[in-house]
């Protein structure tokens, strides 16, 4: 990503009349004992732990520049991850000139439910910046972006069942709003996002240019999904964007960009205010996250703002053909960025753990989906409230 770029051409760019954007959905909020199960199952932590060898974090903090060995054992990591979870995966292999030469980039793009007539994205970059020489030529980006696509394979074990139970209730004509109901999860990880040499309109964003060109062009037909639907684009089927980037240190400061998306980030505010405040953010004996203590990772929206990002960043090239954006990025950058320093050292197991049961309820309450509230989630919500 390229900090403080203005991107000038997407004020003027009209938003394409087949945009997917519905406008604000009703979200049902869970109750505590939903939550509380989606806290505690499976552990938040496991699988952002640097410590563990076998967590999906320590698979993917490795160096793995675009075209690369290491940026294909990742690649078939998180592939063969989501394959065991029975998601369909394509991978999106191709070319392309940087000032290094041709290159090679795999995008990853994992849909839970293909016959969706609609559908939200949660994206990352899963590469590695490009540095030539020693001890630089093993950054690893460890918030750039390995933590990131480690809360989302999380994040895809978590949902996992619940998104199979509602699939099964859709298919019985059991499901209350079948149009809620229509919209799956699809994770994408894009390829190429980091420079070769120095970020400009052609080196960077390898893999969100390919993609989102591709989507553009790339018809769906009526019988191709479960509902009837206007024929339109790979593109005109998606409701939101969900860009996370720079996340796993402690305190990040987040903001909206956008204005049309300022009611999700205010439902991404409010499912963190109500776990905050009901003590889920603490992990072990740490009470800095404790309900008396935590603090908002969020900045409140600044209504005067000019309606248009100044990050340059996976999102652009949607952006810029209508699709609706979420932009979860720290600002400022951490302090490691683009430095070797920017390694397990530099992330923080509470906050990880926090995005991770965060971004748990959040895309539960957007998916209406039913966390079961079992014997053991019962016992801890009562703990807590002693």
């Amino acid at each position: 990503m390229l900090p403080l770029s203005l991107f000038s051409l997407l004020l003027c760019s009209p938003l394409l009349s087949w945009q997917a954007s519905l406008g604000e959905r009703d979200f049902v909020q869970l109750s505590s004992g939903q939550i509380s199960t989606l806290v505690s199952s499976p552990d938040p932590v496991k699988n952002l732990d640097p410590s563990n060898p076998s967590s999906h974090l320590s698979k993917i903090l490795i160096p793995r520049v675009s075209g690369t060995e290491n940026n294909a054992l990742v690649r078939n990591y998180i592939v063969s991850t989501l394959k065991a979870l029975d998601w369909t995966i394509e991978e999106d292999g191709f070319n392309d000139t940087t000032p290094l030469g041709i290159k090679e980039f795999t995008n990853i793009i994992a849909t839970k439910d293909p016959q969706a007539s609609r559908r939200v994205i949660l994206a990352a970059h899963f590469d590695s910046k490009y540095f030539p020489h020693p001890p630089a030529d093993q950054f690893v980006g460890a918030t750039d972006s390995a933590a990131p696509c480690a809360m989302m394979l999380d994040l895809a074990e978590a949902l996992n069942p619940l998104l199979e139970a509602r699939s099964k209730r859709l298919e019985d004509g059991v499901e209350d709003d079948e149009d809620v109901a229509d919209t799956t999860l699809q994770l994408v990880f894009f390829d190429g996002e980091e420079a070769f040499v120095q970020w400009t309109d052609t080196d960077s964003i390898y893999g969100a240019r390919h993609l989102a060109d591709k989507w553009a062009t790339t018809y769906i037909y009526p019988n191709s999904k479960r509902r009837l639907m206007p024929q339109t684009t790979e593109l005109g089927s998606i409701e939101h964007l969900i860009l996370l980037d720079l996340l796993g240190a402690s305190q990040p400061s987040i903001k909206s960009y956008f204005k049309d998306t300022a009611w999700l980030y205010n439902k991404l505010v409010d499912a963190e205010h109500r776990l905050g405040n009901s003590d889920a953010f603490v992990y072990k004996q740490d009470k800095s996250m404790a309900a008396d203590g935590w603090k908002s990772y969020f900045r409140p929206i600044n209504l005067n703002a000019p309606n248009y990002g100044y990050m340059g960043d996976d999102h652009v090239p949607f952006l810029k053909l209508g699709v609706s954006i979420l932009h979860l990025i720290a600002e400022p950058f951490p302090h490691v960025w683009h430095t070797i320093n920017d390694d397990a050292s530099a992330l923080d197991i509470p906050t990880m753990r926090r995005w991770n049961v965060l971004l748990r309820v959040f895309l539960s309450e957007y998916l209406n989906l039913l966390p079961e509230v079992t014997a053991k989630s019962r016992t801890e919500r009562e703990v807590s409230e002693l």
